[in-house]
C-alpha cells in the first residue's frame, strides 16, 4: 500500500447514511488474487484522484467476470468518498459507471397512531412473500394476523425429512408449505431481475442480516444463505413480527372468502373462513399462498376471482459432480476460495419452437423430494451456505404456454402437472423413489437399468428406468437436441454418467391471479394477490419484493380510511 495511502480507507459501510456525499463507482476489475493495498490505487486511477482525495470507500458488491478462465478477474462497486465530489460527477457525467450514491434506506409509506383500532390484514400464507408483507404490517403498526396450512419451521423440517427418510408425506407440511414456504428448502439464492427502483431488494438483505443470515449477502452479487440459515433467520423474523403485535395461526387452511356485492357489480372481502368453519372478520387480505397451493387456487376459481393461465415450464434435475463444473467455468482457477462452487445458466433454442434452458441451478447441492399431494413425485433443488457437497444440480426444463399445451380453462395447467407428477411416481416405482435416467442412456433412447460414476442425490431414492415414460414427447426431443449443445458449452455437460432425475414442474406458477395497480383483485375490494403462487414473482428475493409492495398498498388504504 505505501505511505500514500491510510492503513484502512474503508472508513463506512456502504448504503449507510452518514451525513455526507458519496460517489457510486461501478465495474472496477482487479485480478483475482489482488492485494487489499491494490484497490485505493485502482480507485484513483480510474477516477483520475490523487491520492490525498481519496477519503474512503466500501464495497457496494463484488462479482467476477470468469469468461477468460485462466484470468478471472474481481469486478467491484464501491461506494467512494473524495475530496471535491461535485468535480469528479462533472468530469464523468457521460460514465454510466461513476454517479452519486442512490439513498438505498427503506422509506415507510405510514405508521399506525398507537391506539389504532382498524380490522387487523390478514396474510395468507407464510413463504417470503408473506414474511415480508406481515413484517412491513407489522412495523407499519397494524398487527396482521397471519395464518398458514403448514407448521412451524423446526416442526415442518421434521415432516419433510420423513418423506425424505421414510417416503411418508404429510400434504399440509413438507417442502412446498410450512413458515417460510417452499424457498426454505432450497439454495436461498438472494438476487434476480427484478427492476428495483426503490431498493426494496436491498430492505429484504438487511432484515436477512439483522436476523442472522451471513454479512456477505449485502455485497456479493450471487447471493445465497442456505437452507440451514433460513430456518434460524424465518424464526428470528416472526418473533419479531410477534414482539410488535403480529400473530401468527399454524395448521390453519383457509377455505372460503365472505364476499358481499357491491352496487357496481364488484363485490367487498368481508372475511375468511377457516377449515373448522370459524370466519377472520377482516376487510383486507394478502393472497400469498406458493406457486403449490392447488385446492386454494379451485376454491378462489370457485368464487369467480379472475385467474388467467400462465406459461411455467416442465423437465428433470440434472446432476453432475461439482468437480467437473468448476472446471469447465474456473479452469485453474478452479477451486479458489474467492470463486466458491461454480454455477452455469444455459439456454438452448430448439427447431421444433421449444426452448431448454437451465433453472434454479443450486452448485454444491442435491436434488429433494418437493411433492405436496400423495402419490405424485416433483423433484427440486437446494444447497447449504457452504455448497460443500459432491454434486452439482440444475433444473433442466422446457418452456410451456396455456394456448399450446394446456388450452382447456384457467386451471389447466395444474391439471398437466399433476398428469406427469403421478406418471414420475408410478416410473419411479410408486414408493416416492424418483426416475433416473443416465445421459447416455438417455441420448440413446434406452432404458437405464443401472447407473454409472455420477451418484443421484435425490432422497429417498432413485430407480433407473426410461423418463419418456414420464415427460411429454415434445420435452424428451428437446432434451436429446440440446444436450450436446449444452455439452460443447460445459465439458462434460452431456457426459454419458451424468444423471436426469424426474420430474422438475413447480418452476412457477401455473396460474396468475390477475390484480390491478391499487394491488387488488380484478373486481374484489380488499383481496391482494401476492408473490409467486398469484403470478407475480420467481424466487426468495422478487417474492419478497412484492410482499413489501403489497403490504404497502394495504397499509395505505386501512391508514387512509
Amino acid at each position: 500500500m505505501g505511505s500514500r495511502f491510510p492503513v484502512d480507507p474503508v472508513y463506512f459501510q456502504a448504503g449507510k447514511d452518514y451525513g455526507r456525499t458519496m460517489i457510486r463507482l461501478s465495474g472496477l476489475k482487479l485480478p483475482l488474487d489482488h492485494a487489499a493495498e491494490a484497490m485505493p490505487p485502482a480507485i484513483c486511477d480510474r477516477l483520475g484522484l490523487q491520492p490525498q482525495q481519496l477519503l474512503g470507500y466500501a464495497v457496494v458488491r463484488r462479482g467476477n467476470d470468469a469468461r477468460r478462465k485462466n484470468a478471472i478477474q474481481l469486478v467491484y462497486t464501491l461506494d467512494v468518498e473524495v475530496g471535491d465530489e461535485a468535480a469528479v460527477l462533472e468530469q464523468f457525467a457521460a460514465d454510466h459507471d461513476v454517479r452519486p450514491t442512490p439513498d438505498t434506506s427503506y422509506k415507510f409509506v405510514g405508521h399506525a397512531p398507537k391506539d389504532w383500532q382498524g380490522k387487523r390484514p390478514v396474510v395468507i400464507g407464510a413463504g417470503p412473500c408473506g414474511l415480508f408483507a406481515g413484517l412491513i404490517l407489522a412495523q407499519m403498526g397494524l398487527r396482521p394476523i397471519i395464518v398458514d396450512r403448514g407448521k412451524v419451521v423446526r416442526e415442518r423440517t421434521k415432516d419433510t425429512w420423513g418423506l425424505w427418510r421414510r417416503s411418508e408425506l404429510n400434504p399440509d407440511s413438507n417442502v412446498q408449505f410450512g413458515e417460510g414456504g417452499a424457498g426454505t428448502f432450497s439454495d436461498g439464492k438472494l438476487y434476480c431481475r427484478v427492476k428495483d427502483p426503490r431498493f426494496l431488494g436491498r430492505k429484504v438483505l438487511e432484515e436477512f442480516v439483522a436476523a442472522g443470515a451471513p454479512d456477505d449477502i449485502l455485497t456479493e452479487a450471487h447471493p445465497h444463505i442456505g437452507t440451514f440459515r433460513l430456518v434460524s433467520m424465518v424464526e428470528a423474523m416472526r418473533r419479531q413480527i410477534e414482539e410488535l403485535g403480529g400473530e401468527y395461526r399454524w395448521q390453519t387452511r383457509v377455505d372460503d372468502l365472505v364476499l358481499e356485492p357491491q352496487g357496481d357489480g364488484t363485490r367487498r372481502l368481508r372475511g375468511i373462513v377457516l377449515q373448522d368453519s370459524s370466519v377472520i372478520d377482516t376487510d383486507h387480505v394478502v393472497m400469498a399462498v406458493g406457486h403449490s397451493a392447488r385446492p386454494t387456487f379451485t376454491m378462489l376459481h370457485e368464487r369467480g376471482v379472475f385467474i388467467e393461465p400462465k406459461p411455467f415450464s416442465i423437465g428433470v434435475r440434472i446432476e453432475h459432480p461439482q468437480s467437473w463444473v468448476d472446471r469447465a467455468r474456473y479452469g485453474k482457477c478452479a477451486g479458489h476460495p474467492l470463486l466458491g462452487a461454480a454455477a452455469y445458466s444455459l439456454a438452448h433454442h430448439c427447431a421444433n419452437g421449444r426452448t431448454v434452458y437451465s433453472f434454479c441451478m443450486c452448485p454444491g447441492g442435491r436434488v429433494v423430494a418437493a411433492t405436496s399431494e400423495e402419490g405424485r413425485v416433483v423433484t427440486n433443488g437446494m444447497s447449504q451456505y457452504s455448497r460443500a457437497e459432491f454434486n452439482a444440480n440444475s433444473g433442466l426444463v422446457v418452456g410451456i404456454d396455456p394456448a399450446r399445451d394446456y388450452p382447456d380453462g384457467p386451471l389447466a395447467g395444474i391439471d398437466f402437472q399433476r398428469h406427469w407428477e403421478s406418471m414420475a411416481y408410478v416410473a419411479g416405482g410408486s414408493s416416492y423413489f424418483a426416475p433416473g435416467q443416465t445421459v447416455g442412456d438417455f441420448l440413446a433412447g434406452r432404458p437405464s437399468t443401472a447407473l454409472g460414476s455420477v451418484t443421484p442425490s435425490y432422497k429417498p431414492g432413485v430407480t433407473p428406468t426410461d423418463l419418456s415414460q414420464c415427460l411429454p414427447d415434445f420435452v424428451i426431443e428437446s432434451f436429446r437436441e440440446a444436450l450436446p449443445a449444452f455439452g460443447r458449452q460445459i465439458a462434460d455437460y452431456d457426459h454419458p454418467d451424468a444423471v436426469m432425475t424426474g420430474v422438475e414442474t413447480r418452476t412457477s406458477s401455473p396460474i396468475r391471479i390477475t390484480r390491478g395497480k391499487d394491488f387488488q383483485s380484478m373486481g374484489i375490494t380488499g383481496l391482494y394477490p401476492a408473490g409467486e403462487g398469484a403470478g407475480y414473482a420467481g424466487g426468495i428475493l422478487s417474492a419478497a419484493i412484492d410482499g413489501i409492495k403489497v403490504a404497502e398498498a394495504v397499509g395505505l388504504s386501512l391508514l387512509s380510511s
